[in-house]
């Protein structure tokens, strides 16, 4: 699909002139070339009876990959040209639909007319009542600032010709009870409301559509209105924005398998941790009580080339560098978990992402001293740990969900440049997660 000004959107009805729906079920249509024979007509009478050869031509059709509807079902003849041409089925109540709308635009431009003179009053000067009867009327409005003939009545304005209702229904045919009916080449109830100006009621009636523009809209968080999306003023200039979101930043957690919860008894969680970041990090896990106050981690070994030789003023530098840091204090969470986690006494060490090792089983040379308590599979950024949780003896109704909570604290990288050109900064950086594992199995 193309972009478009919003001028020629409206022009266009918002409807691509390209692209089409496909009329069955509305996935994109694609163009299809395929050769068709034509025959040559004889250019004399004496060559009538001597071979003509037929040459293929190049034509196009509309083909839909996903349930197999093509534009030379519905009878459309196919198109020399892969754009445009393709011919458009004609609404039957066109010319009553233009009356309509020709009609409320004058009135539109005549409320409009009205509520600008409302906005303009004039000055209208004192008559004594001695003097007011030897006017005309004429004189008599133009003194008094009213107009010298009465507003026209919207006669000019061509009104359409109002609907008749009539009484008479058409009559079912003869054959609808005797007739067997096939469901395959009936529309379906959504195929018509897609073409309401025509509702075909066979499939051999359905025709493609054109594609509406897509357009970006802007979403605002609803507890903080934050913006989360924001929609772009020119498509144009769109820019490709990736590392804006946490999740580019914390690592990823997925629950792999639970053992069946029973109150009381232990069940073993295995959970699968992902890093996405492009530098080694180690996990803890901690217990719910921990404070989420953000720990800075101090480099001994610094070379000696990362020192500034001097110091620069703050405003000559660049926007991005002059940045301060915004704080944000945690938002109240109003979860309780209702189940014990057995916190692991190791933490986890993740290495950096790499796209190429996914796909390369002997890439993976990391010699981490894992517990094998803890850790169950490791490849690549990704690796497998167990845990083991008890459910509270309170939970009394089996339907409940069983929730755990812990603090998960993993290393961040800051590669934002910061001032005096001073190395990335190591944050350990604490999140709080709470995790819904399932429900209870009966005691029996």
């Amino acid at each position: 699909m193309e972009n478009l000004p919003s001028s020629e959107v409206r022009l266009k009805k918002n409807k691509c002139s390209n692209c089409f729906d496909c009329p069955c079920c509305f996935q994109t249509l694609s163009t299809r070339a395929g050769l068709a024979t034509t025959v040559k007509a004889a250019v004399t009478e004496g060559e009538e009876n001597k071979d003509v050869k037929a040459t293929p031509k190049k034509v196009y059709y509309l083909f839909c990959s996903l349930c197999r509807w093509s534009s030379r079902d519905a009878g459309i003849p196919d198109q020399s040209v892969a754009t445009g041409g393709w011919p458009e089925q004609e609404n039957p109540h066109m010319t009553r639909i233009n009356a309509l709308i020709d009609y409320h635009k004058i009135l539109a431009s005549i409320e409009k007319q009205q509520c600008e003179r409302k906005k303009f009053h004039p000055k209208r000067s004192f008559m004594p009542a001695q003097t007011m009867f030897s006017f005309t009327s004429a004189l008599l409005r133009k003194r008094i600032g009213r107009p010298l003939k009465p507003p026209m009545q919207s006669q000019s304005t061509a009104q359409p010709v109002p609907s008749v209702a009539t009484e008479e229904i058409e009559e079912l045919p003869d054959d609808i009870f005797t007739e067997s009916v096939d469901i395959t080449k009936v529309t379906t109830l959504e195929q018509r409301l897609q073409y309401p100006e025509v509702q075909a009621e066979k499939i051999n009636e359905l025709r493609p559509q054109h594609r509406q523009f897509l357009v970006k809209r802007s979403q605002r968080c609803r507890v903080c209105e934050h913006n989360v999306s924001k929609s772009d003023l020119c498509p144009q200039s769109t820019k490709f924005k990736i590392l804006l979101a946490a999740f580019y930043h914390i690592p990823e957690v997925k629950i792999v398998t639970c053992e069946p919860l029973r109150p009381g008894k232990s069940s073993e969680l295995l959970l699968k941790f992902c890093n996405p970041t492009q530098h080694q990090t180690q996990i803890t896990i901690l217990s719910l009580d921990t404070s989420l106050s953000t720990s800075f981690i101090k480099e001994k070994d610094l070379k000696q080339e990362d020192t500034p030789q001097g110091s620069e003023s703050p405003n000559l530098l660049p926007s991005t560098v002059r940045q301060a840091p915004v704080t944000e204090d945690p938002k109240s969470i109003k979860v309780i978990p209702n189940a014990d986690l057995i916190l692991p006494h190791s933490a986890l060490i993740l290495p950096p992402r790499d796209d190429a090792a996914e796909y390369d089983d002997t890439s993976d040379n990391h010699n981490f001293q894992d517990d094998p308590k803890l850790v169950v599979w490791r490849k690549g950024n990704k690796a497998v740990i167990r845990l083991h949780v008890i459910p509270h003896n309170t939970n009394e109704n089996s339907e409940e969900p069983v929730i755990i909570g812990f603090v998960m604290q993993h290393g961040y990288v800051n590669t934002i440049a910061a001032l005096e050109h001073k190395s990335p900064q190591k944050v350990d950086v604490k999140v709080k997660l709470y995790l819904n594992i399932g429900q209870l199995v009966d005691k029996a």
